[in-house]
């Protein structure tokens, strides 16, 4: 008799149900920490604080987020990803219900910022990393599903945090929010499983082959893969643009408001940075796979710089919709493609450790940029040059993947 596990073609491929349960981490986890844009006038209302200071508390939970892959993501090769996925969820959902009692800035920096920072720094990075080894093919478009979770919470998210702040206060909202987090990303988090190998079957629902149970994952060492030129012109491109990347995401709503923008049109507006990023992650994730996932991220930082660089002339609601939009849809690109250049650079071996190490660039970005942004903004009440900064930087990234990616063509013709 011919068991179900020689037969993987007839059931849904286990990997899509890996993607699912990252896509509830990325929805979930990313979606709540980017509702704080709408709490930022509440939060400045209640604690008389400025601008700067207010934005601090999601450059911390950023900063946290990112930058505990480079623990999490060893963890979860050696120990498996669900855990640290289910417990990264918990976490945020105590995080949030802890903001919710705080009664001071301080206590929201420890609660928000170290809860949601703690807890999706848990989650993310074993998460994602967890779906670049179910994929060979296709690991393109299915780690672009896989982070699409991001985009879809930015667009549904916010506007419900809204709501929730309007019917039930902002105290009521985050502890509506943190419930959410621990039952649908804490329950579907148990999706996750590590190998494919471990249900007899190969990437992309192929049989094994021979002996592939008894055999790791290929790639390179942590040390190999960091010592690299590629692994070094990777890092410096994400800590450089992820000064500018992350500015929208805490003061497009007050930008917009500063110019005249209802509030409640206003928070639309990173909805519509959800609608992109989430069309980003399906189609460039996609697109990346046939193009060249190399070519496809140095389009991705130019496509944000030119994008933020129109951003510093939108100053009513469709022209800041359509910045909102363009930006989206490249960020969401750029998010899609990095782990699977991470996979096609160094193998599986040790994929979530490598993502979690180079994900601390964008952790020191994320808390330096929003934050420095708005303290700009309190010293000139003007936010045109943190925005023309951040398009620099972004070139400055495209350069840099434009540099290596000559450096390696040059490499191979030399060598044929």
């Amino acid at each position: 008799m011919i068991s179900e596990a020689t037969l993987p073609y007839q059931r849904i491929f286990y990997g899509w149900f890996v993607v699912l349960a990252a896509f509830a981490v990325t929805f979930i986890g990313f979606g709540c920490a980017y509702t704080f844009s709408a709490f930022v006038a509440s939060l400045q209302r209640d604690f008389g604080a400025s601008r700067g200071s207010v934005s601090l508390v999601f450059s911390l939970a950023g900063f946290l987020y990112f930058g505990l892959g480079i623990v999490s993501g060893p963890l979860a090769d050696r120990f498996g990803s669900r855990r640290l996925a289910v417990a990264g969820m918990i976490l945020t959902g105590l995080g949030l219900a802890a903001a919710s009692a705080a009664r001071s800035l301080p206590e929201v920096y420890a609660a928000y910022g170290l809860g949601v920072g703690l807890g999706i720094g848990c989650a993310y990075v074993p998460a994602i990393g967890a779906v670049q080894r179910w994929f060979v093919r296709r690991r393109g478009f299915a780690s672009g599903l896989a982070v699409s979770g991001i985009g879809v919470g930015t667009l549904v998210m916010p506007p419900l945090a809204s709501l929730l702040i309007e019917t039930l206060g902002w105290r009521g909202a985050y502890l509506a929010l943190g419930a959410l987090a621990i039952v649908i990303g804490g329950g579907l988090s148990l999706l996750i499983e590590n190998d494919p190998r471990d249900r007899n079957l190969g990437p992309d629902g192929d049989l094994p082959q021979s002996g592939a149970q008894q055999r790791r994952p290929e790639g390179a060492s942590v040390s190999e893969a960091i010592r690299s030129r590629r692994f070094i012109s990777l890092y410096a491109a994400c800590l450089i643009c992820s000064f500018g990347v992350f500015v929208p995401f805490v003061h497009l709503v007050p930008y917009a408001q500063d110019h005249g923008v209802a509030p409640s049109s206003a928070v639309l507006l990173l909805g519509v940075i959800g609608v992109g990023s989430t069309a980003g992650r399906f189609f460039l994730g996609g697109l990346a796979d046939r193009i060249g996932r190399q070519l496809s991220l140095l389009m991705m930082f130019a496509g944000m710089a030119i994008a933020l660089a129109a951003w510093v002339i939108s100053t009513n609601l469709w022209s800041l919709a359509a910045f909102a939009f363009v930006f989206g849809v490249f960020y969401g690109g750029w998010v899609a493609i990095l782990p699977a250049v991470v996979m096609d650079y160094f193998g599986g071996r040790n994929v979530s450790g490598l993502i979690g190490i180079l994900y601390t660039s964008v952790a020191f970005g994320t808390l330096i940029g929003p934050s420095t942004a708005g303290f700009a903004f309190d010293l000139s009440h003007s936010y045109t040059v943190p925005i023309l900064a951040s398009a620099a930087t972004n070139i400055i990234a495209a350069i840099i993947v434009a540099v290596m990616s000559s450096l390696e063509l040059r490499k191979k013709i030399t060598v044929a």
